[in-house]
């Protein structure tokens, strides 16, 4: 299956776990290609995989505007979406996907993954808000999560397959 891989990070944190759910994907035998969410175009994608950095309880505006502006495809293609949360602050939440979000994408899944907090990358206002509500610092990025999640993606994709269809 050709599947399009669409992130919105801001310090990579989640462009990483993008890349990796990518990597997961063309390791089980599908075509991918991952792109920022400003400049992703569905195109010839059969599959979606929608994620982003969650700042304030928000997604980031450029996934949130690629939903909004993909809604009809995405609507009628299987999608999954995820969000990466302050390290460990959120990812305790069942999804920290935005309902709006949700309504326009119809996702066959989701996920919520903790982020990285690396002080020097942040400007003063994030380490602010870090400090308050008690963040770990450092990389807590769940990669065996991340390589499940792309394994429940191909698994349920696989699974959907006509007979006689291959990916």
């Amino acid at each position: 299956m050709r599947i399009l891989v669409v992130s919105a990070s801001k310090h990579e944190a989640t462009a990483e776990i993008a890349d990796a759910i990518a990597q997961e994907l063309a390791a089980l035998g599908h075509t991918t290609r991952h792109e920022p969410a400003q400049s992703a175009d569905i195109g010839d994608a059969e599959v979606v995989v929608l994620g982003s950095a969650v700042y304030m309880s928000r997604w980031m505006a450029h996934a949130r505007e690629f939903a909004e502006r993909h809604a009809g495809e995405l609507a009628v293609l299987p999608t999954w979406v995820f969000s990466v949360g302050l390290a460990g602050a959120e990812a305790d939440e069942p999804t920290t996907v935005e309902p709006k979000v949700v309504a326009a994408v119809d996702p066959v899944g989701t996920a919520t993954f903790p982020g990285r907090i690396e002080p020097e990358l942040l400007n003063l206002r994030e380490r602010s808000v870090t400090r308050l509500v008690r963040a770990p610092q450092g990389d807590l990025r769940d990669w065996d999560a991340v390589r499940a999640f792309a394994r429940r993606i191909d698994a349920e994709c696989t699974e959907h397959l006509a007979p006689g269809e291959s990916r």
